[in-house]
C-alpha cells in the first residue's frame, strides 16, 4: 500500500489531551531524530506523528530542523488523541526461528496486529537464544522489529516482546488464556469453526521450522489449548501468526 500518511515516531511520553495546545511543542531527538532528518528528510511544514507506544498519538507539524552530529526536530502539537487497546487481545507465541525469519515474524505479526510476541524457545527451534550477551542481542532484534513495524504500521501500540519462554512456561501462558490456539496444519478443525471471545486473550502458538512436537503438542493440550489449521496450505513460521492474525481480524470485531 502506499505510504499517504504522516510518519510515526516514537517518544517516552506525551503531554495529556487536556493539556495540547495549539503552541505546545517538543524535540525529537536521539535515533528518531535521526532517522526523522537523515532518511525522511523532514522539513519545516512538514507533518508527522508521535506515539507514546501505549497507546497515545500526537498530530504534529515540524517547526523547525537542527541537523548536525546530534540532530533534532522542533515539533509543534496540534492534537493528542488516544487509542484504546481492544477489548480482544491477541498473543503470539513464536517459536525461536533461524536466521532473520524469527525477526520477519515479529514484523509480519507486528503489521498485522499482534498485541505481544512472545519469544518461544520450542524443542525443534533450530535457533538457541542463549543465556548471556548473544541472546540479549537477539532479543533486542525482535523488539526493534517489533518498534519499526509499528510505526510502518500506524500502530498506537507497540507489541511487547517479552523475555523467551520455555514449554512448560508458556503452558502456564496458554492456561490463563481465554482461549489458546495451537497452529497446526494436521488439525481437524480449521480455525473458522473455532467460537471466538468477544474480549480477553487469545494466544496463537507458532511452531518453528521442524513443527511442534508431540509432547509440545500433548502438554499444551493439557493446559487447554485447542490445534487449528488455517488452510490447505503449509505456511512458514515466519508468516503463518500474520495470516492467522488476518483471519482474526475478519472473523472478530477487531478490525470493526
Amino acid at each position: 500500500m502506499g505510504d499517504t500518511t504522516p510518519p510515526v515516531f516514537l517518544v517516552p511520553s506525551l503531554p495529556d489531551v487536556s493539556d495540547a495546545s495549539d503552541a505546545a511543542t517538543t524535540v525529537l531527538d536521539g535515533e528518531e531524530a535521526h532517522h526523522a532528518v537523515t532518511v525522511r528528510r523532514l522539513r519545516a511544514g512538514e507533518r508527522l506523528a508521535l506515539s507514546d507506544g501505549r497507546g497515545t498519538l500526537a498530530d504534529c507539524v515540524v517547526a523547525a530542523v537542527r541537523p548536525g552530529r546530534r540532530p533534532a526536530v522542533d515539533v509543534r502539537i496540534e492534537a493528542v488523541h488516544t487509542v484504546s487497546a481492544p477489548p480482544l487481545r491477541v498473543t503470539v507465541a513464536q517459536a525461536l526461528a533461524k536466521g532473520d525469519r524469527g525477526e520477519l515474524a515479529v514484523e509480519l505479526a507486528t503489521e498485522a496486529g499482534a498485541d505481544a510476541v512472545v519469544p518461544w524457545r520450542a524443542a525443534r527451534s533450530v535457533a538457541r537464544w542463549d543465556d548471556g550477551p548473544r541472546g540479549e542481542k537477539a532479543l533486542a532484534k525482535w523488539r526493534a522489529a517489533a518498534r519499526a513495524a509499528a510505526k510502518q504500521a500506524r500502530r498506537a501500540w507497540v507489541p511487547d516482546v517479552p523475555e523467551p519462554v520455555t514449554t512448560s512456561q508458556l503452558a502456564e501462558v496458554l492456561g490463563r488464556a481465554d482461549l489458546a490456539l495451537v497452529l497446526d496444519g494436521g488439525a481437524s478443525r480449521a480455525l473458522p469453526e473455532v467460537p471466538l471471545p468477544a474480549e480477553g486473550e487469545i494466544v496463537l502458538v507458532v511452531g518453528p521450522e521442524g513443527g511442534v512436537s508431540p509432547e509440545e503438542r500433548d502438554a499444551f493440550a493439557e493446559a487447554g489449548a485447542r490445534g487449528v489449521r488455517l488452510g490447505p496450505t503449509v505456511l512458514r513460521t515466519s508468516t503463518a501468526a500474520a495470516v492467522a492474525l488476518g483471519a482474526l481480524g475478519a472473523l472478530t470485531g477487531r478490525w470493526r
